[in-house]
């Protein structure tokens, strides 16, 4: 008598694609919704500056380019000094941003992964800094850079940012998580010293955290306007922001001037975030997909 044994049982398998889902009109719908109101203001602002000022005060205000554009941008250009401004404000942002994140990177690694005395009390006290407003130490800082001599100097601008305790928080819990201890105490026995382990372990795993935060921090100096125009006192090296106050003086400012002055500072941000978004949202999800 001949027993017959069950047969193994087969694991389902899944159909190559059935786990994605294909998104349906209403989504493509509402990320067109989305696009347009997000590019609204800029549509606007080069709309405004192609008219004049009168057609803008007229209703309804125009909704198409019109013929004034190249004009607009001309006397821009040359009444706030435009050239000297945009050179100004990219090697402001640019040091900025690349001393963020080599301290922040420092930093950051330091609290992630060496342990030293008043290590969460240090912590605390720098994420803490992220509460005040920067408005309460814009005296103390002035009186400082004013004993200084660097009234009027790109450098005022440039060494208060140097140092973000929002960068240094980011990069602690990039490398806490991206960042494996097993990594270290290897190198470690291999004979790596600091800087060794420093330059060919956590710089790697923290290059799209650093991207990420390098970009940002740009931007952010980019757009800024509070602080450097109270540090560039007398416009003799103006930033973006500082020239464009220029352009709105006088007893009946052109308002077609001035939106075509915020044009030009808006486009080299648009041409960076159009070469350099891509390697961001990169960062961004290899450091959100744990694996």
């Amino acid at each position: 008598m001949r027993v017959r044994g069950r047969r193994p049982m087969r694991t389902p398998t899944r159909a190559a694609g059935a786990g994605t889902r294909r998104a349906g009109w209403g989504t493509y719908a509402l990320l067109a919704l989305f696009s347009l109101v997000s590019l609204f203001p800029l549509l606007w602002t080069a709309v405004a500056a192609s008219r004049t000022s009168t057609r803008l005060a007229a209703t309804p205000p125009p909704f198409r380019l019109g013929r004034n554009l190249p004009r607009n941008l001309t006397i821009a250009w040359t009444d706030a000094r435009l050239g000297e401004a945009l050179a100004n404000t990219a090697l402001v942002a640019g040091a900025v941003a690349a001393g963020t994140v080599a301290f922040s990177t420092l930093a950051g690694f330091a609290f992630a992964k060496l342990r030293f005395r008043f290590e969460s009390a240090l912590l605390l006290l720098v994420a803490g800094t992220m509460l005040i407003p920067p408005q309460l130490g814009v005296v103390p800082l002035y009186l400082l850079i004013a004993r200084l001599r660097w009234t009027d100097e790109l450098q005022a601008v440039v060494l208060p940012s140097l140092v973000s305790a929002f960068g240094v928080f980011f990069m602690r819990q990039h490398l806490q998580r991206a960042l494996p201890s097993e990594l270290l105490e290897a190198a470690r026995v291999d004979g790596a010293g600091t800087v060794r382990t420093l330059w060919h372990v956590v710089l790697p795993a923290a290059r799209p955290a650093m991207a990420v935060l390098a970009m940002l921090s740009f931007v952010a100096a980019w757009n800024d306007f509070f602080w450097p125009v109270l540090a560039l006192t007398q416009t003799g090296n103006p930033t973006v922001q500082v020239a464009l106050t220029g352009l709105g003086r006088g007893y009946v400012p052109d308002q077609s001037v001035v939106m075509a002055g915020a044009l030009l500072g808006t486009l080299p941000l648009l041409v960076v975030l159009a070469v350099f978004g891509r390697h961001i949202v990169g960062g961004v999800m290899r450091g959100a997909v744990k694996g």
